[in-house]
């Protein structure tokens, strides 16, 4: 019977945890994004205004629109796209975030498949 009650109040606290979500911080800054492409780590850093998102990436700079779902969630759609891969919009969501950046899933509109990932807020 206690390790019922134990596990029972367990649950109940694990339920009750809200991970931190102050989505509003991070519509505007600068920002890096840490990811492995062929077993290698780059880095991607990027500007964002509310609506407008600058991204350099090994010597190349592309501009995305955002477009506000709602507080943590966005769709970035790729102003230029050199090609049909970079046409389809990506649905982002902030999961949670920190004082120092935010975790999100990705992927594109339309795709059940997803992706997450962290990003570093490097200044305001």
């Amino acid at each position: 019977m206690k390790k019922i009650t134990a596990l029972f109040s367990l649950l109940l606290l694990c339920s009750c945890f809200n991970a931190e979500r102050n989505c509003q911080d991070y519509r505007t800054g600068t920002y890096e994004f840490e990811s492995f492409i062929n077993g290698e780590l780059v880095t991607s850093r990027f500007i964002r205004n509310d609506s407008i998102e600058i991204e350099k990436f090994q010597g190349k700079t592309d501009t995305s629109s955002v477009r506000w779902i709602n507080e943590c969630e966005y769709i970035l759609r790729n102003t230029n796209p050199a090609g049909m891969a970079e046409e389809k919009p990506i649905h982002i969501k902030i999961l949670t975030t920190t004082k120092d950046g935010y975790t999100f899933e990705y992927g594109q509109v339309g795709s059940s498949k997803k992706a997450k990932g962290k990003v570093n807020k490097v200044s305001n």
